[in-house]
């Protein structure tokens, strides 16, 4: 297996040499330009022949300065036990990092939708999000233990994530703060439609949880 070039020789250096090309073009989405590592390297004051050993291609680098939030769980040290607070929080949490690097998760997503790119490659596609509401959602597991919490997870995702957001920004026209509430409204009833209809579930156990539904308004 090849041995990435930071991670040969001189590793401090290049180490720094890394993170100053990853900023040159993390200031570059956000200005909402997509850089070339041609880009990035006159940016970061880095001759090209230089920058190409660290990024071969734009897509690599872009892939580098995708937002990295290096965390198991975005709830409070101390999370409520009721799932729609949790998923409350969570969702905003979530939205706050789609609305600070709406430029580089941009950029992502277009890379992530070119002719022949692979769908499953790392753009866009690690799931971190899903782990998160699926934390918040673990409450479910006493109360629903029938509900397939994941399904729900990534239902709840597929609203709130940023290519909901940019579909509502650019194609409905809604204001920023606008896109990110309706995301949250979205969540909570995703949330209690399933504890309401026991759907997505595992098997059915009908009117189970009838009582409760009965006292859930959406």
């Amino acid at each position: 297996m090849a041995i990435p070039y930071e991670q040969t020789g001189r590793r401090n250096q290049k180490a720094r040499t890394r993170e100053a090309l990853v900023a040159a073009a993390r200031e570059l989405l956000a200005t909402g330009a997509t850089p070339t590592v041609e880009d990035a390297a006159a940016a970061a004051a880095v001759s090209r022949t230089t920058a190409y050993r660290y990024f071969p291609n734009q897509r690599a680098l872009v892939v580098a300065a995708h937002p990295e939030v290096d965390r198991t769980s975005l709830l409070p040290d101390d999370p409520p036990d009721d799932p729609e607070e949790r998923l409350a929080l969570v969702v905003a949490a979530a939205a706050r990092i789609v609305v600070d690097w709406e430029a580089q998760l941009r950029a992502s997503l277009r890379l992530s939708l070119e002719p022949g790119q692979d769908p499953t490659g790392p753009v866009l596609r690690r799931g971190r999000v899903i782990g998160w509401i699926e934390d918040a959602l673990a409450p479910l597991a006493r109360t629903h233990p029938r509900l397939d919490r994941r399904s729900l997870a990534v239902a709840i995702r597929a609203a709130t994530g940023i290519e909901s957001f940019v579909w509502m920004v650019d194609v409905a026209g809604l204001p920023r703060e606008k896109a990110v509430s309706t995301m949250q409204w979205t969540a909570r009833a995703l949330l209690r439609s399933a504890m309401c209809d026991g759907g997505p579930v595992r098997a059915v156990m009908e009117d189970q949880y009838g009582s409760t539904c009965c006292n859930v308004k959406l």
